[in-house]
């Protein structure tokens, strides 16, 4: 097996241990803000897989989002509708909603991709890849060189990240 499949399964296993080290990183988490600039990512197998390079402008990003909320209030008083307008009222998963709040923090680079870190009883958190457009290693490198032209500007408001696509088929 490769390095990357040791990590995903220590990722995915379920031992007292990896759970007592996942509650101690939650707590520690959430007494952190909501947008927090990292050094390196805390799943190498998934941010490689989607796009993470160590190289300088490429940013990662951890990003909190709560959970919950996501429905209009019930009705109280007053006559009740025929549908009762229960509907939900935001129609993106918490990812695309991570990865908005991560480029509306970094406004001079773009969102490659993100994965799942973790979630509580009170939030999901997200690693958000973020590329700096105008560095030079970035500009000359063949594979992420196309982040820069001006038709790529603001992908995750227009819905082309991989999560944003993922929410729009539902």
């Amino acid at each position: 097996m490769s390095l990357y499949k040791y990590v995903r399964e220590n990722f995915n296993s379920e031992s007292e241990e990896h759970s007592e080290i996942l509650r101690q990183r939650f707590i520690q988490w959430r007494n952190e803000p909501a947008t927090l600039r990292i050094e390196y990512p805390t799943r190498l197998d998934r941010a490689r897989s989607v796009g993470y390079r160590a190289k300088p402008g490429i940013i990662l990003v951890r990003q909190r989002v709560p959970r919950g909320g996501r429905m209009k209030p019930k009705i109280r008083n007053g006559r009740r509708p025929k549908k009762y307008g229960r509907k939900k009222v935001l129609n993106m998963n918490y990812q695309w909603v991570a990865e908005q709040r991560a480029q509306k923090a970094f406004p001079n680079a773009e969102v490659l991709n993100s994965y799942f870190v973790g979630k509580d009883g009170h939030y999901y958190w997200y690693e958000v890849i973020l590329v700096d457009r105008s560095h030079p290693q970035i500009v000359k490198d063949s594979t992420l060189g196309w982040i820069t032209s001006p038709k790529n500007r603001n992908r995750v408001q227009r819905g082309l990240t991989g999560a944003a696509r993922r929410s729009q088929m539902k």
